[in-house]
């Protein structure tokens, strides 16, 4: 599990933030990383503001952001409280026999399952988890989100033993639009924008500016161990430095 540990710590204008240290890609391409530490996000927050206030600072020409696709969920209202998920039969019935894993809790919710239903609609619900149902005794694992989608796996929340109580009631979904916020971003403070929805086991990119100068091997290379750590962290936005 990737963590920011305490010796990483820097602190530059009242701005805490991780040296990642440098990692080098496939292509001999070598990056400095920034994990920049920020206030707990509040729904509705101004992203233009986040990177205003915490990563500006420390920018330098030739950086590019990685922006937390979770935080921007926040900032956009993409987000949907217990209270308003009705959970029915399927989702009752089905999240019983879910797994639940090192990260978050999987589908092992019934509101999170039927925000999925929701989300994908119940036939492909049901022929995803057939499908995972037949493949699990044979070791393969993810085939009910490949199926489902890749939205399915930015669907989060719900989790009892988040350290923020909030995420206790709320559940908070990828923005459908990344592109279009990172170009937004990215005319507004100058820095190349990706949105990204990563933890220790996916690097997934929901939105891209354009422009953005480095390539999808590029960008994995960089981000290739986590170094936005986890949510407890605070640290969702990622300052990239090619050397």
């Amino acid at each position: 599990m990737s963590k920011n540990l305490e010796e990483q710590r820097r602190v530059y204008e009242g701005i805490t933030y991780f040296d990642r240290g440098t990692v080098t890609g496939e292509d001999g391409k070598r990056y400095d990383r920034f994990a920049i530490q920020t206030h707990f996000v509040q729904v509705g927050e101004s992203q233009f503001d986040l990177v205003a206030k915490y990563v500006m600072p420390l920018y330098r020409p030739g950086d590019c952001l990685s922006f937390g696709a979770k935080v921007m969920a926040m900032c956009t209202s993409n987000v949907y409280k217990r209270e308003e998920i009705k959970p029915g039969f399927f989702a009752n019935l089905m999240w019983r026999f879910a797994g639940v894993n090192s990260t978050g809790i999987g589908m092992h919710e019934p509101h999170k399952l039927q925000l999925v239903i929701n989300e994908c609609g119940l036939p492909r619900v049901l022929f995803a988890a057939f499908l995972s149902a037949v493949t699990k005794p044979f070791g393969v694992k993810g085939v009910f989100y490949k199926v489902c989608g890749r939205g399915v796996a930015g669907i989060d929340g719900f989790y009892d033993r988040s350290d923020f109580d909030i995420y206790k009631d709320l559940a908070l979904v990828n923005p459908p639009n990344g592109d279009e916020l990172c170009n937004e971003l990215y005319e507004k403070t100058g820095i190349p924008t990706v949105l990204m929805d990563a933890n220790d086991f996916d690097r997934n990119v929901i939105g891209i500016c354009e422009g953005f100068p480095l390539n999808e091997q590029q960008l994995q290379d960089s981000m290739q161990d986590n170094p936005s750590g986890q949510g407890a962290e605070l640290t969702p936005l990622i300052l990239i430095r090619p050397l």
